[in-house]
């Protein structure tokens, strides 16, 4: 009897394991199906709209080509289409040397960067948008690696201080901007005319001289959020160090208002 048993169990058990594989096995293949669905569509999407600039490999050598942009200074900017196939990206809420999460993507896709003349794609389906972000993902390797840093990648929390932009706070600002020498770069008034700024180049080895303050919106906008999060989180890929471990967080909102003193958003 014990014998029978023994064996019944173990048949019960072996027919337990082929039910649950019937049942997983299916809705794993549906996942991935549906996983190369969005793939498929964001390539589609991708090679109408995003592929003329970026290039059908991802890496910025599209149709388009540099792009040459004067600005108010009468200084020419030169513009490159980003390369996406490093996994390196200057706009996100993430740390510096982290990848940027799906909502600073779909940001970027759905705001456009005007001042580099990338349009908006707002007027396309979010759908579409999502699709594009996962089929991007594909050129570069990055994006597999990203889960061993996953937990030091979380986006940054933003929380303005009510003082940023009083005169005070301009005061503390000035005096940081020239501890940190950002004025090497960037020059005494803002203009980006730093002594140092013919030399700056970007990952790739191009000539990429820093923002002039006074030329208009900067690229990834002009909120005291957004000037906060370049100077925390720097823009990966070029100069523009992160200050988050070089600055404490209120001395980076002081320059946030230095920023906006420039800018001629407060007097």
């Amino acid at each position: 009897m014990g014998g029978c048993r023994k064996r019944y169990k173990i048949i019960v058990l072996i027919l337990n394991i082929l039910i649950l594989s019937l049942v997983f096995v299916p809705l794993t293949h549906a996942e991935e199906d549906i996983h190369e669905t969005d793939i498929e569509l964001g390539k589609k999407v991708y090679n109408i709209r995003c592929e003329i600039c970026h290039g059908s490999k991802g890496d910025g050598k599209g149709l388009v080509g540099v792009i040459r942009r004067v600005e108010k200074s009468g200084r020419e900017q030169v513009i490159y289409p980003w390369d996406l196939t490093q996994g390196v990206f200057r706009f996100r809420t993430t740390p510096s040397g982290c990848l940027p999460d799906e909502e600073d993507l779909l940001g970027i896709i759905s705001n456009g960067i005007p001042i580099s003349l990338m349009p908006s794609h707002k007027h396309i389906p979010l759908k579409e948008r999502n699709a594009i972000i996962k089929y991007m993902k594909t050129f570069s390797d990055r994006w597999e690696e990203e889960e061993e840093e996953e937990e030091f990648c979380q986006p940054i929390t933003v929380k303005k201080p009510e003082w940023v932009g009083s005169p005070f706070s301009v005061i503390k600002g000035e005096t940081l901007y020239k501890k940190m020498k950002c004025w090497e770069c960037h020059g005494h008034e803002g203009k980006g005319d730093g002594p140092k700024a013919k030399d700056l180049k970007d990952d790739w080895g191009r000539i990429m001289p820093p923002f002039d303050f006074t030329s208009g919106e900067l690229k990834r906008g002009s909120s005291p959020e957004s000037i906060y999060i370049t100077f925390t989180t720097g823009l990966d890929g070029t100069g523009m160090p992160s200050y988050e471990d070089a600055l404490k967080e209120e001395d980076r909102w002081y320059l946030v208002s230095y920023t906006l003193k420039l800018m001629k958003k407060i007097k």
